[in-house]
């Protein structure tokens, strides 16, 4: 009887690690236009057998996460692959009243319209996008409620985006706390972690880029430097001759000294590397994949197919590593 239940006990024991499927996360990091090498990143994932169940995303990593999570990545990828410098003015409507200089509410009609209503709960995906409570600095975990009012909380960069309202908070783009979302991924279930760090080798770059001289424009790129012009010639346009001076004065036309717009994404940089190299110290994932895009701009979003194939370069560095995570699920 007693060698009976110790065979019981066995099969049952062996029954429930059959049962325990080991759970792969994935967390895509911020970074603005170079984000658009996480579609590069999922798409090789997928092509060496590898599909996160867990999705977790920070500012941009929230938009291509999201678009994953609800089976919308090749709208995504197919809008991204055809955007021009063009579309980045059209989809500008500025603010100077609403807590920064673009409101968004533009690029959500187009998300709206393409990905439709949908609730986080209901993605096919298990998916959340990290978030920053104004008021406290609280890092915000959104895993429930509209899958577009999330990601474009996630992605209210201070001083270029206006931040969101959502129950009650005034919330901004999560990379103040969180820029490769970890953490989350695991609080969500995630056994094993695959991370996407895009901001690991830009501090600085913006500055020597520009002080170099070094940029050239190619194939109708746009700079963030033309971006900028533009920005600030709509805003112009509004003003009088004076308020017009005053404007040029405060954004920094000087060639001497860095303008309003190298000093903002020069901090971006230089944040969210510190923040990121603090959280990963305490919270390391599996495999870390960091595609080098310092070549890109905050605002370049006409170069996702740059981008994409950076993406699906740094998973193919890292083929080994993944090869021997899956060997041991």
């Amino acid at each position: 009887m007693a060698e009976v239940l110790a065979v019981s006990i066995k099969l049952q024991d062996k029954k429930m690690l059959v049962d325990k499927k080991t759970k792969i996360g994935l967390a895509l990091g911020s970074g603005s236009a170079r984000g658009w090498a996480h579609i590069g990143v999922i798409r090789a994932l997928e092509e060496m057998g590898i599909y996160p169940e867990i999705i977790t995303g920070c500012s941009i990593g929230s938009l291509v996460g999201g678009a994953y999570a609800s089976n919308r990545l090749d709208v995504l990828e197919d809008w991204a692959t055809k955007f021009t410098w063009q579309d980045i003015i059209s989809y500008m409507d500025i603010s100077l009243l609403e807590g920064g200089f673009i409101r968004g509410d533009k690029l959500m009609a187009f998300a709206r319209l393409h990905v439709g209503e949908l609730d986080i709960q209901s993605l096919p995906l298990t998916f959340a996008a990290v978030a920053t409570e104004l008021d406290s600095g609280r890092e915000i975990w959104l895993r429930e409620g509209n899958l577009v009012d999330s990601i474009r909380a996630s992605i209210a960069l201070p001083g270029l985006f206006a931040p969101v309202k959502l129950d009650g908070r005034w919330l901004v783009d999560g990379g103040l706390v969180d820029p490769v979302p970890i953490s989350l991924c695991r609080a969500m279930g995630a056994d094993v972690v695959i991370a996407v760090n895009l901001n690991g080798d830009l501090v600085g770059k913006h500055l020597k880029r520009k002080n170099s001289g070094s940029v050239q424009k190619k194939n109708n790129k746009v700079s963030d430097e033309d971006v900028w012009d533009r920005i600030t010639n709509q805003i112009s346009n509004s003003f009088s001759e004076k308020k017009e001076a005053l404007l040029s004065t405060l954004l920094g036309q000087s060639k001497e000294a860095p303008g309003l717009f190298d000093v903002l994404a020069s901090s971006i940089n230089i944040m969210q590397d510190k923040i990121t190299r603090s959280r990963m110290a305490g919270d390391p994932a599996e495999i870390m994949l960091t595609p080098r895009l310092s070549s890109l701009g905050l605002m370049e979003f006409d170069q996702a197919a740059v981008a994409i194939e950076e993406g699906r370069a740094c998973v193919k560095n890292m083929r080994f590593a993944l090869d021997k995570m899956v060997s041991e699920l």
